[in-house]
């Protein structure tokens, strides 16, 4: 099963090398200035069933004392428990475009020793960017999707309780400033550099919009000018721009997860005459220990416990195979398949046949 597997999925690399599908710009590239902005506060979690912070938490009963003294109510601080309080940081992303009022998701995990947030409420969290400015602020009840058991004689566990989510938990209060270069210059960043595919996009730019409207300035990035049919659409333009579609190019290249088995292929990858034989080696090994022991009604002796160990050896005979000069994915795994091997097996064969300078393709092993 798994041999049909990994031949239905290398199939499908090279089924798609030859449809040539394209992706849209939008999906290779990141306009230049548009970019996410990280924040992050630090909360208190309450309405916890005595699974917050522990006493031994410091910093929670400080910060609970505080908050109550703002809020006008004093206490002895040295009585402050917090079995129902996390100290927890507070992170999110804050988009591009990102108008005031606009909801974003918030991401809290535990700071403290606390065993688990489920049930938990996220009092009002100031969110920070790197200017150390309040972009946001959130609130609201946790959603963990965990469970965390514990009694005398043992625990359960179930994904992880410490961690938790708010969708839509923060409000934004301050918008970042940005807005599209008034010169009409624009330039797109690939995600993956790569020489061949900017300068594919640059001519499909160019063709669509019949004029040098974009140029390559490296592997990574394409500048962009508005047209003058597009003065005054800038949004028109870079929307259809966007949606133009480019044929990527890659490295040939094989990742290789030995763990779980896992080969993935690139439709480039191709190998020298390389021969190649595999063949297993199994040894068993079976202790089966026997006892020995007076027999009846008998004067002296003792019971002996007598070792008794079986050995197997099994190894398979390794046949040769020739792979010719130039060969693609599609053949080496029709040919690997001939002999028997599994997925593990074809890990260990591309290792061999990469040591010895065989393949013109990247490896990666995971």
């Amino acid at each position: 099963m798994k041999k049909i597997l990994l031949m239905l999925l290398i199939a499908g690399f090279c089924c798609s090398g030859s449809l040539a599908l394209g992706a849209r710009i939008k999906d290779l590239t990141e306009l230049q200035g548009v970019r996410n902005n990280q924040l992050i506060g630090y909360g208190l979690v309450v309405g916890l069933n005595d699974t917050g912070d522990s006493t031994n938490n410091g910093i929670t009963m400080q910060t609970v004392a505080n908050m109550m003294e703002h809020l006008g109510v004093n206490l002895d601080r040295e009585a402050v428990k917090v079995e129902n309080v996390a100290a927890v940081m507070v992170t999110a992303d804050l988009p591009p475009f990102a108008k005031a009022g606009t909801e974003i998701d918030v991401l809290i995990s535990s700071l403290g020793d606390a065993e688990s947030l489920s049930g938990g409420t996220l009092l009002r969290t100031p969110l920070l960017g790197p200017d150390d400015k309040v972009y946001a602020v959130a609130q609201g009840p946790l959603i963990v999707g965990a469970v965390s058991l514990k009694g005398a004689g043992g625990s359960v566990e179930k994904n992880h309780p410490t961690v938790g989510r708010i969708p839509d938990g923060g409000i934004v209060e301050r918008e970042v400033g940005f807005a599209l270069p008034k010169d009409g210059r624009y330039v797109y960043h690939l995600r993956e550099g790569d020489f061949t595919t900017i300068s594919r996009m640059a001519e499909v730019v160019n063709s669509s919009f019949q004029g040098r409207v974009a140029k390559a300035l490296d592997n990574k990035s394409l500048e962009v000018q508005l047209p003058q049919s597009y003065a005054s659409k800038p949004i028109q333009f870079l929307s259809s721009l966007e949606n133009l579609e480019v044929q990527p190019d890659s490295k040939a290249k094989i990742v290789v997860n030995e763990r779980t088995g896992t080969i993935v292929m690139g439709k480039d990858v191709r190998l020298s005459r390389v021969a190649v034989a595999h063949g297993n080696l199994k040894l068993t090994v079976k202790e089966s220990p026997k006892v020995s022991q007076p027999e009846p009604f008998s004067q002296g002796g003792q019971t002996v416990t007598v070792p008794d160990s079986e050995l197997e050896l099994d190894e398979e005979d390794a046949r040769f195979m020739v792979m010719e000069e130039g060969v693609s994915v599609g053949d080496v795994a029709s040919a690997l398949n001939t002999i028997g091997v599994t997925p593990r097996d074809v890990i260990t064969i591309f290792q061999a046949i990469k040591a010895a300078g065989a393949m013109q393709a990247e490896l990666v092993v995971l």
